[in-house]
């Protein structure tokens, strides 16, 4: 979004900046001694992973390359891989998590936890595979199956085809009540839960959800809060002509923000998601709605992450998220030395199935495979 100090002796960017860096052959590379690639499973990403496949190979061969990662189970495979394109490379696998995660599914008005009992490796802090998933969760899932079946049945007539004058059945008989993102900040608020991130993954979604908790009158904040949150947007914005303010939508931002919510995508004005994850890392703001770039290179942790459902658009088809994914995401929960704990917590839907949940919480098998492929741009560049 903007550059700061640009030649200083440690630079923080974009994979893409350093590939065209490289291709242009530019002096802030020279005496170069260390790449540090963060988040190095992005490799696999079909859009941007061969990008950071071009930086491996083509930094010069003086230059150390420290690989960073939560989510390589075929570690070795991909250090054998890099010690063919840069040479020695040493493997570090660390199994212990700062602070151990919990898991829980919010149904209707509950909060239960996934699994039978929470079978934490203290020294890990994940769920062992093959954890029992909580029976009540089970029944609840069994239920909610029934009940769509018998409610399916009473409107099909005998004979299979639904009569022209059959009522469409408006009562949801024993399914589960669905929470409103109202009640379950409400409930994560009454439980001391926040502050959270909650990963809606579009960018309308987490703006509607701002608008929502402020629609409603939730306030998470004090009075000494949010005089502290209005004086720090308005000296962050001051340069902002006054003209665009509305244009920008500038007061509900700040409204939405005095309250402690705030939403966070790649859609937003620059400076206002500075103001959104300076404001949360100081415990100002408490719920954040995200799309998944959060979890990705911001240091923005929380007490709990929200996962309102398990499936987003992939740029082709609607596909479930993936066991790497769901760690990824649920891996910003727990703040190294403020928590003792962090929570994840997946907000039940219709059809929901407990048992594929627990299964995506304690995989512990993210292969990393390439999506490198030749482009025209690559081409060129060459």
């Amino acid at each position: 979004d903007n550059s700061l100090n640009g030649e200083a002796p440690i630079v923080v960017m974009t994979t893409e900046v350093l590939r065209n860096m490289l291709y242009a052959g530019s002096a802030t590379l020279d005496g170069l001694g260390y790449v540090v690639m963060d988040e190095v499973h992005y490799l696999a990403d079909r859009s941007r992973g061969a990008v950071w496949e071009e930086v491996i190979i083509h930094l010069a061969e003086s230059v150390s390359v420290i690989s960073l990662s939560a989510t390589v189970s075929n570690a070795e495979e991909f250090g054998d891989w890099l010690q063919t394109v840069r040479g020695e490379t040493t493997i570090i696998v660390e199994e212990r998590r700062p602070v151990p995660l919990f898991q829980h599914v919010m149904v209707g008005r509950q909060i239960l936890p996934l699994f039978a009992s929470e079978d934490v490796d203290a020294s890990a802090g994940f769920v062992r595979e093959g954890s029992p998933v909580n029976p009540q969760l089970v029944k609840i899932a069994r239920d909610e199956w029934a009940s769509s079946r018998l409610m399916r049945d009473r409107r099909t007539p005998r004979g299979g085809a639904k009569s022209a004058g059959a009522r469409r059945n408006v009562g949801n008989g024993r399914r589960v009540w669905i929470p409103g993102r109202v009640e379950m900040v409400e409930r994560l608020q009454r439980d001391g839960l926040l502050p959270a991130i909650v990963f809606i993954f579009s960018r309308a979604g987490c703006e509607a959800a701002s608008r929502q908790l402020r629609e409603a009158h939730i306030r998470l904040t004090s009075s000494e809060e949010m005089e502290e949150i209005r004086a720090f947007v308005s000296d962050a914005c001051q340069d902002l002509p006054a003209d665009d303010l509305w244009v920008l939508g500038y007061y509900d931002f700040v409204d939405s923000l005095s309250r402690g919510i705030a939403a966070h995508h790649a859609g937003m004005l620059p400076i206002f998601k500075e103001c959104v994850e300076k404001l949360f890392l100081r415990g100002l703001v408490k719920v954040v709605f995200a799309t998944e770039t959060l979890a990705l290179g911001i240091n923005m942790p929380a007490r709990t992450v929200v996962l309102e459902k398990l499936d987003k658009w992939n740029g082709e088809t609607h596909a479930d998220i993936t066991p790497g994914e769901y760690t990824q995401l649920t891996g910003r929960a727990g703040r190294r030395g403020l928590d003792v704990e962090g929570h994840a917590v997946v907000l039940w839907q219709p059809g929901s199935d407990p048992r594929e949940l627990a299964g995506l919480a304690s995989t512990r098998t993210y292969p990393l495979r390439s999506s490198f492929r030749p482009s025209y741009n690559m081409a060129v560049n060459l």
